[in-house]
């Protein structure tokens, strides 16, 4: 078995937006006609009429502008604010797919599929927390290391124990998250030596906040990218906005969270 499920935007409990209705209106974009977009919908003009009608009569404002006539012999196309919809529309269904493509893994075991939820509606408080995918996985006697692939290119490896490794039915493509929390990253403003056991990520100082014992930083690997590190005050006083700097993150200090 499989866990499936649609996705619905409804307004004042009626049905607003599904994905039929999003590719009628798509349909209706890219040929300019809602009798064209009908034909390659396989359905009637006056069926999509009332798709568009019930759609137009919960919406804050109207989809469709529709012109008669003239040198292009009329037609209709989309407002603004249908674009917006369409949009909105499709990022929740891609979230919702998401969400329901974790739960594959239970198959019909209800019990490992509450053990999914528990995990997905737990909350950390670790500042960092990025999505990632599994790369490689190399097992060390009792531990094993998780090379980790995050957005453009960046790579992190954690070290957990092959127990959990195992516990957690990790493998190569799995998306997990890299949780680290902001007291376990030492930012520096040269180039240290690489070490096995130590994560050194380069990029740049975008924020700074000072409080009497500690600086909480902000640090830009790139344009998805952003770790908060937690600073003792005294080791951070050479480190400036906008500069270039390291990020050094201790292997056992990256938890796998799925």
């Amino acid at each position: 078995m499989k866990i499936d499920g649609r996705f619905w935007l409804t307004k004042d409990n009626e049905s607003f937006l599904g994905s039929g209705r999003i590719e009628l209106l798509k349909k209706i974009q890219n040929s300019g006609s809602i009798n064209a977009a009908a034909k390659e919908m396989k359905m009637s003009y006056k069926a999509a009429w009332e798709r568009i009608n019930s759609m137009n009569k919960l919406a804050d404002e109207p989809l469709i502008t529709r012109t008669t006539g003239g040198k292009g012999g009329g037609g209709t196309t989309l407002t603004p604010y249908a674009y917006k919809l369409i949009k909105t529309y499709d990022r929740l269904n891609e979230v919702h797919r998401q969400f329901i493509d974790r739960f594959t893994e239970a198959g019909d075991d209800a019990e490992h599929l509450a053990r999914i939820l528990n995990r997905t509606f737990l909350t950390t408080s670790a500042r960092n927390q990025l999505p990632s995918t599994i790369q490689s996985i190399k097992f060390n006697g009792l531990n094993a290391d998780i090379e980790l692939s995050l957005f453009r290119g960046c790579s992190l490896t954690s070290t957990i124990t092959a127990k959990s490794t195992k516990n957690m039915g990790l493998h190569t493509e799995s998306k997990v998250y890299a949780i680290i929390k902001s007291s376990d990253i030492l930012i520096l403003n040269e180039a240290p030596i690489s070490s096995k056991n130590i994560n050194i990520l380069d990029g740049n100082i975008e924020f700074i906040e000072i409080s009497q014992e500690s600086i909480e930083l902000s640090f830009r690997i790139n344009e998805n990218i952003v770790l908060i590190a937690l600073l003792a005050k005294e080791s951070a006083t050479s480190l400036k906005i906008g500069s270039k700097a390291y990020a050094l993150i201790n292997t056992n200090d990256i938890i796998i969270g799925l």
